[in-house]
């Protein structure tokens, strides 16, 4: 038996090392490296690290620049959890409870988008919201009005790039969401219009209270994702411009990183915003993933 446990050991790690090789290499040894640059000011070229201890971490909150960013990231984060968690929240609910037809129809029609690259939705968006050319632009101009070149503000810029974003997320959240919905209990529901309970109380009392494990997934989901999606319109249209109006904390370290060659500012963001994913992770796993294993 003991050579029986020693062999399945060895068939475990030997089946585990090249995941775990590839974690070490491409993971792990990245985020220790980045810690290790993140107190020193070095440019990727210079032969020698001048060593800053916490001064790129300070900088990150006393630098105007980064102040901006932290601004404009923490908009980016109220705006995308009003589009992709709010607004498709609200809808779901209104498919499943007063229109209860055709789910699989508006499933559908909504996730298509998500099936697109965000390349071609911020280039379609683009020519969609072009001041000069674009649809809407020739549409206002019937009307007397004038579409304003959001390129050169900061807030219309970022409120264009959480569209396009939306225009990614919205299908995907919509079906996880209505999916949630339709795991409440059919039972429950029939007693509540047995009894005559208003539709408006059955869902704030017992539908968003059994719900709530994967509202909060989505909700975490949102933050996390929406951050990292809204890097690649940024780069396509705006670049961050202007003057960091429609920059984010993922597009600033990328920035700095690659373009300005800041590398140890750029660090110690990627580290900041890597400890709050953490946090955001450990949320998740606490509300949802530890409610659902007491529940099973």
């Amino acid at each position: 038996m003991n050579n029986r446990n020693k062999k399945n050991k060895v068939l475990t790690i030997a089946y585990l090392f090249p995941t775990a090789l590839i974690l070490l290499v491409f993971i792990i040894a990245p985020i220790i490296y980045t810690f290790y640059l993140s107190f020193f000011n070095w440019n990727l070229i210079a032969p020698t690290k001048d060593f800053v201890g916490l001064e790129n971490y300070l900088s990150i909150f006393t630098d105007p620049v980064n102040r901006k960013i932290i601004l404009n990231t923490v908009f980016y984060i109220l705006l995308l959890l009003v589009l992709n968690f709010l607004v498709p929240y609200f809808i779901s609910i209104i498919v499943k409870f007063f229109i209860s037809k055709m789910q699989t129809a508006y499933k559908i029609i909504f996730f298509i988008p998500s099936l697109f690259s965000l390349v071609v939705g911020a280039m379609l968006f683009s020519w969609i919201m072009n001041p000069v050319s674009g649809p809407v632009a020739f549409f206002m101009r019937n009307l007397g009005l004038t579409l304003p070149n959001w390129t050169n503000s900061g807030a219309m810029a970022v409120v264009v790039i959480c569209l396009i974003t939306n225009w990614k997320v919205f299908g995907y959240n919509f079906v996880l969401l209505l999916t949630g919905l339709g795991s409440v209990p059919q039972n429950i529901i029939d007693a509540t219009k047995m009894d005559s309970i208003p539709k408006w109380r059955m869902i704030w009392d017992i539908v968003f209270p059994l719900n709530k494990s994967i509202a909060f997934y989505v909700l975490i989901l949102t933050i996390v994702q929406g951050l990292q999606y809204v890097f690649t319109p940024i780069s396509v249209i705006t670049q961050g411009g202007p003057y960091y109006g429609s920059s984010n904390a993922l597009y600033h370290t990328y920035l700095n990183a690659f373009v300005l060659y800041k590398t140890g500012n750029a660090s110690a963001l990627a580290i900041v915003t890597f400890v709050i994913f953490l946090v955001l992770l450990y949320l998740e796993i606490k509300f949802v993933e530890g409610r659902t294993s007491r529940y099973e």
